[in-house]
């Protein structure tokens, strides 16, 4: 009879499985699970996990470590000095204000002062202008004064002559008689 193609390829005279095929030669399926979970593999499986642990923890100790380590101490000491900058050029900047504070306290006093002796100048100025204005005003006061007096004279001794012009002009028209130098230097000096 003719070998029946459509069954499953079995292994080859040596042992071998064939291509494509997920049998694993020597074995029928005996336990049907993971190999790593077989006691028989585990001695083998504990040797290799010690042995890649180690070398990991000699890596790690010994490389990666110290690496980290100089990168974190760089890092620290980056930032504590710039921290410790930071601080200085605060406490620089401190002072500075407070001398400019200082300095513009003592700028405003000196501009109080300038503004007062200013003040106190120009109100020495404007009194003594005011005096001398005064005394001018009081010359022309008097000036005027004695003007008004000296026409209020003149204009007197013209009214006592008028009055005496009509006083006689009017004696004249109601008596008819002229009156004489000397009666109207008598009336003028009665008035």
């Amino acid at each position: 009879m003719a070998p029946d193609n459509t069954s499953a390829p079995s292994a080859d005279a040596h042992g071998h499985a064939p291509v494509g095929s997920t049998e694993v030669p020597g074995h029928h399926a005996e336990s049907g699970g993971l190999p790593q979970f077989e006691f028989q593999y585990w001695g083998g499986q504990i040797v290799w996990l010690l042995v890649l642990f180690a070398i990991l923890y000699v890596l790690f100790a010994r490389v990666f470590v110290p690496r980290f380590r100089k990168v974190a101490d760089a890092r620290a000491e980056t930032i504590a000095g710039a921290l410790d900058d930071a601080r200085r050029v605060q406490a620089e900047a401190d002072a500075k204000a407070e001398a400019m504070k200082v300095e513009i306290d003592r700028a405003r006093g000196e501009a109080r002062r300038l503004v007062a002796d200013a003040q106190a100048a120009a109100a020495e100025q404007l009194a003594g202008s005011q005096a001398a204005q005064d005394a001018e005003l009081a010359k022309q006061i008097e000036a005027a004064e004695t003007r008004i007096r000296s026409m209020r004279d003149g204009a007197m001794s013209n009214v006592k002559g008028i009055a005496a012009d009509v006083a006689s002009t009017m004696v004249e028209k109601l008596t008819g008689k002229p009156v004489t130098a000397t009666e109207a230097r008598a009336v003028q000096g009665n008035a």
